[in-house]
């Protein structure tokens, strides 16, 4: 009978099955982290191309007032109009160098009529959890230049109160003004000189860092294989526990245990029967 004969044993059959769907679960993952690091390159790239490039007015950037795509994040664009200071919002709960605050959204009639909305920046929440003091916006009419950004969806369980908002839901924006409004994206302002350092803040530069979603993904890669090399050297180590018990030795390789031990015996017998011839003399 094989060594290995014990392989074909259920037992054994259940090891390598475990074994399989450990693999498949580790490959998964490691597939899901380099799905995650094309992801982190792709939003890099939308940053180079995007973020310091010339403005473009936004009509030609959104023909279509409900569209964007999301290549087009951080596009620069161009907006010729006016303030509408009355309608402006603020949106709870936003991060900020370790403070939570608001963003200030504040609608922007263009020229043509219609209303875009710009994220002028970020306000620290006050002692009574209400928003802080800012500046308000320019008056009259003025040209500015904001990034593009997708709107926010709502978030279940999460509702608006007066003029705070839960999140920047550009339908729930535009359900509040008059005139026709952009609900694909809105415009993250983008602010210079002494604006910077008076709230609303500026919102910072996004990080160019694809992630460590690559060597996350080797060490599941690694995980898998090493599941099978550990099912090889678990069998083996059953196959040479069979052989030393059965006093068998091993078919190739090293002598085991259990054979010496046989040959440390026949050599200690031998040695016995020559200190007898050597008292008899």
């Amino acid at each position: 009978m094989s060594e290995w004969s014990f392989l074909r044993s259920p037992r054994w059959a259940g090891y390598l099955a475990l074994v399989i769907v450990f693999a498949i679960a580790c490959c998964a993952l490691g597939t899901w982290q380099l799905n995650r690091r094309a992801e982190a390159l792709a939003e890099v790239a939308r940053i180079d191309a995007n973020y310091d490039a010339d403005a473009i007015p936004v009509a030609e950037a959104l023909p279509d007032a409900d569209g964007f795509d999301v290549d087009q994040r951080w596009q620069v664009v161009s907006l010729s109009g006016e303030y509408l200071a009355d309608e402006e919002v603020v949106v709870r709960n936003r991060p900020f160098e370790g403070s939570s605050g608001f963003e200030v959204i504040t609608p922007f009639r263009l020229d043509d009529g219609s209303v875009f909305m710009v994220d002028r920046g970020w306000i620290a929440q006050a002692s009574d959890g209400r928003p802080s003091e800012y500046a308000p916006p320019a008056s009259g009419r003025v040209q500015v230049e904001a990034r593009l950004k997708a709107g926010e969806e709502r978030i279940a369980g999460r509702t608006s109160t007066g003029i705070e908002f839960a999140t920047i839901d550009l339908h729930e924006l535009a359900e509040r003004m008059d005139e026709p409004s952009y609900t694909g994206a809105y415009g993250v302002l983008v602010q210079s000189g002494a604006d910077v350092d008076e709230p609303p803040l500026a919102a910072a530069r996004p990080v160019r860092d694809e992630g460590p979603h690559l060597s996350y993904a080797l060490q599941w890669f690694v995980f898998a294989l090493l599941a099978f090399v550990g099912l090889g050297w678990a069998a083996n180590q059953e196959r040479r526990g069979l052989a030393e018990a059965s006093g068998v030795a091993p078919a190739s390789g090293t002598p085991e245990r259990g054979f010496r031990r046989s040959k440390r015996v026949k050599a200690d017998a031998d040695a016995d029967l020559e200190d007898e011839v050597l008292d008899r003399r």
